[in-house]
């Protein structure tokens, strides 16, 4: 016992590459407490406060991920200064295309290089191979603390990467005021809550928070609580429960399983996606209004869609709607005629798979999406008079739309394109096993979790609304108890290693 305490105590404040600090460790938690009891002196003075919750946010991030907090802090500094320049400069445009194209050219180096460089291979007939100069130059300067023979993708550093572009568009357009104090600005591009993962912040709604006082009524706190409870649940009972009892092992060899087996899978990866986004966004929601500050939903019942384009008005909003302001508007939206815009949308939906990750099946992923995008465009003026839809027929739109959804994410989630090939080849040869009794006494807990995670994600969501308010009225001395029902049932079925948010390799 006394080793284990030791052993947390250790992983809090030195950094382990293999146990990281996350949301779902007890090591997070016993950190963000003491946190809290030195931020409780002095969240009334502003500047000292963000500071202070600055200095956090980097040391959380440190403890993620290491010496790539150096890449974070240049990330602050170079951003901070394009923001001051595109601000003071005539030639604004000339200004946002170097920054944004900088910016843009780090991210490619991370995550992008090993991409170009196989495909370029291949193209050429060329045997090229990957150093890492970036690492390089760090080892020359703080000593041997990166491998410099590859290139490790930091954590977060799509999500931060897209914020500060959104900031620096923002300025140039006006739409948000240029940040003078470096520290402010650092502060917004690092508030560890949702830094890792999103959502993607606007510097228009989060940097006038800086500088307002701190607010945080029992409602708020209560909120917060509920969402930060409903979010490990989600994560750790739902999502990493799914993962490692199921869907892993049969998308690692899909041959080994039936194609029912395999179908099984691809639905629970939707709850385990789903289940493990959102609750990051969860949390992440309920940590920053602890601290004073509120950030967007994220998620808004996404497979209740009825819709391609409605389930991308609820699925990483945050994402959905930076595509579009400053991707697919830029690129001419629906203005410039109809094949101009079937072409601005499968570009934005292509660029937005491949932001994900850089691989073939992204690509493919987002087309998908694209397609049915444009489809959903085409059709719509068909319908544009008619009445709304009977019940039974959104209950048809929105099963069919889960359909086209599960069957995208394919594609996301197998480890190469010849894995989702032997999914289609058990799916169309193989569908129910030779004896359909065996081996299925073992999924029965699974099965039970399965079905618990779809009643989840179509429980109407005013019974979800019902259920919040009630929890927000309690006394504190009702909801704690509660709360800690729903963490020994977490403890109960958590696994022993901690697994990290799927977003965080994005």
């Amino acid at each position: 016992m006394k080793e284990s305490i030791k052993h947390t105590m250790e992983s809090i404040w030195q950094y382990h590459p293999d146990e990281p600090l996350f949301y779902t460790g007890l090591a997070f938690w016993i950190a963000f407490t003491a946190f809290l009891g030195i931020y409780a002196l002095v969240y009334r003075q502003k500047a000292i406060r963000n500071g202070y919750l600055l200095l956090i946010s980097w040391f959380i991030y440190y403890q993620m991920n290491g010496a790539f907090l150096l890449l974070l802090a240049f990330s602050c500094a170079v951003n901070y200064g394009f923001g001051l320049w595109i601000h003071a400069q005539s030639r604004k445009r000339f200004v946002l295309a170097v920054a944004v194209g900088f910016n843009l050219l780090v991210l490619a180096y991370f995550k992008y290089t090993y991409f170009f460089i196989e495909h370029a291979n291949a193209l050429f007939q060329t045997n090229w191979e990957v150093f890492n100069w970036v690492g390089w130059l760090i080892n020359r300067a703080v000593g041997s603390v990166v491998d410099e023979q590859s290139i490790l993708l930091p954590i977060g550093i799509s999500f931060y990467t897209f914020q500060a572009i959104s900031y620096l568009v923002d300025v140039y357009r006006g739409d948000s005021k240029v940040v003078r104090n470096p520290l402010d600005f650092s502060f917004y591009l690092s508030f560890f809550p949702q830094l890792v993962a999103g959502p993607i912040v606007r510097a228009s709604s989060f940097i006038p928070q800086l500088y307002q006082k701190f607010r945080l009524k029992k409602e708020e706190f209560s909120h917060a609580l509920f969402l930060i409870t409903k979010g490990l649940f989600k994560k750790m009972v739902i999502a990493d429960f799914l993962a490692l009892n199921l869907i892993d092992r049969i998308f690692e060899a899909p041959m080994a399983y039936s194609g029912f087996e395999n179908l099984l899978a691809l639905y629970a990866y939707s709850i385990q996606i789903y289940g493990d986004f959102s609750g990051y966004t969860d949390i992440a929601i309920g940590l920053a209004l602890i601290l004073g500050f509120k950030i967007p939903v994220n998620f808004n019942a996404p497979y209740q869609a009825t819709s391609l384009t409605d389930f991308w008005h609820r699925w990483h909003i945050s994402l959905s709607l930076w595509l579009r302001d400053y991707l697919y508007i830029p690129l001419g939206g629906n203005r410039k005629g109809k094949g101009r815009m079937v072409v601005n949308i499968l570009i934005t939906m292509v660029l937005g798979g491949l932001w994900h990750g850089a691989n073939l099946r992204f690509i493919i992923w987002g087309a998908i999406h694209g397609l049915g995008l444009v489809v959903e465009k085409l059709i719509r003026k068909a319908f544009v008079h008619r009445a709304s839809p009977r019940r039974w027929k959104k209950l048809i739109a929105v099963f069919f739309t889960f359909q086209v959804v599960s069957l995208a994410w394919l594609f996301f989630r197998a480890r190469d394109y010849s894995a989702v090939q032997q999914f289609w080849y058990q799916l169309r040869f193989h569908f129910w096993p030779e004896n359909i009794s065996m081996g299925w006494e073992s999924y029965r807990m699974v099965l039970g979790i399965f079905v618990f995670g779809l009643v989840l994600i179509w429980v109407p969501n005013r019974y979800k609304e019902k259920l919040r308010g009630a929890f927000i009225s309690l006394p504190v001395w009702g909801q704690l108890p509660l709360v800690l029902l729903v963490l020994l049932l977490i403890a109960f079925v958590a696994q022993a290693n901690l697994q990290p948010f799927i977003y965080f390799r994005f």
